[in-house]
């Protein structure tokens, strides 16, 4: 979690959708060569979204070329990815031009076409793309997957983010995939995917799925993200030994267990769920960042095991004492607020000692609010080592 985050990260901003990020990146329709340089990442586990309403699914857009249809560059047009309903009554879709790849050349490696309200994958002519290593479909109506075989051996990454499918399927022959995006659709369950054992990014944020299943043997798989689903219960994570980030924001669940296999996670995100207690986080040690704001936690009891500890959010908590973090001598970021607290005596007892701590973040508690023209003076008082509180950047003493 970055040190540069603002005061505001810690209350509730205005919701995101996924076509707000497309007037950010691309703002006009064009195609240019994509640059020298290689190479694609969804997500990197040393920098990682934060959100006050504890959503975890990272808008990963790069800014690259693109090929993007004016047309839908408006208000007028929504996408209904993320609230859809399935006996809704489809919006009219202006078919995608049959023309978007014919200027590509033969050898391209990769092909961007965002918002281009494509509803048919086969009208894309993609089978001539023997070379093509990604393929991001981001932001059209494409209901069903229909990449040609004949792409399968060199396609390794899959980006179908902000569509209309229901159902996964027609990935039998893309069996080089790396990176695969599914999320903002309509996806209730999780199958046909244990033959794409090179996996090692999944997405599937925003969809209506209940239940983890069907990923056993996705030995390689490094991140999983499955913030803004219906899932109660986390279950069937036990083969995935070499998972390194797991995303859980809003969903419904109330007991963090099933980890325990899990021995190299370094990112855990369980923000705006159910939770009451922290649970299940004894094998876990590995773990960098800890991310369980927004929910019903009462005690920092369950941390004991987790000291290598770096990132931890407990904002949106009823947390009235801080004991818990005896520990965590390797934190270096402490989010807290809108929590219960209001000793200052308790802040130095408990991370007066973190040396590395840079970053703290108070504001919404009683310290604050009941003397805030004093209040970061006292904080820098309690905690000497400290750069930042809250949003605004400090000297050390």
């Amino acid at each position: 979690m970055s040190t540069e985050k603002s005061e505001e990260n810690t209350k509730a901003p205005a919701e995101v959708t996924p076509a707000d990020i497309l007037t950010e990146t691309e703002p006009h329709a064009h195609i240019v060569e994509p640059p020298a340089e290689q190479g694609h990442k969804h997500s990197t586990s040393g920098s990682s979204l934060h959100n006050a309403k504890g959503w975890d699914g990272k808008l990963r857009v790069e800014k690259k070329a693109v090929l993007v249809n004016p047309e839908v560059l408006d208000s007028t047009y929504q996408s209904d990815a993320e609230d859809s309903d399935d006996d809704a009554v489809p919006v009219d879709q202006i078919e995608a031009d049959e023309d978007l790849t014919a200027d590509m050349e033969d050898d391209i490696d990769e092909i961007d076409l965002v918002h281009c309200r494509i509803s048919s994958m086969s009208s894309l002519k993609l089978d001539r793309f023997t070379n093509l290593h990604r393929l991001c479909l981001r932001q059209n109506a494409i209901s069903e997957i229909e990449v040609p075989e004949s792409l399968g051996p060199k396609l390794t990454e899959l980006d179908v983010y902000d569509n209309m499918i229901s159902h996964i399927k027609g990935l039998d022959a893309l069996t080089a995939l790396t990176v695969l995006d599914l999320s903002f659709n309509k996806i209730k369950h999780i199958k046909r995917l244990q033959h794409l054992i090179h996996l090692t990014d999944l997405y599937f944020v925003q969809n209506k799925i209940s239940t983890i299943e069907n990923l056993e043997g996705l030995s390689k798989l490094r991140n999983l993200e499955l913030g803004g689903n219906r899932i109660r219960e986390i279950q069937n994570l036990e083969t995935l030994t070499a998972l390194e980030e797991l995303w859980l924001g809003k969903n419904k669940l109330t007991e963090i267990k099933g980890l325990d296999t899990l021995t190299n996670l370094k990112i855990l995100s369980i923000q705006s769920n159910r939770l009451r207690s922290i649970t299940g986080l004894e094998s876990l040690t590995s773990l960098e960042e800890l991310h369980i704001s927004h929910n019903a936690i009462t005690s920092l009891a369950g941390l004991s095991q987790t000291n290598s500890l770096r990132v931890i959010d407990i904002s949106n908590n009823p947390i009235t004492k801080l004991e818990g973090l005896e520990t965590l001598a390797n934190l270096e970021e402490f989010w807290a607020s809108y929590c219960k607290f209001d000793s200052f005596q308790d802040v130095e007892k408990q991370l007066a000692d973190k040396k590395n701590l840079e970053t703290v973040y108070f504001e919404g508690n009683m310290l604050q609010l009941r003397n805030p023209a004093l209040y970061r003076n006292k904080v820098r008082l309690a905690l000497p080592q400290v750069k930042q509180i809250d949003a605004t950047f400090v000297k050390v003493s």
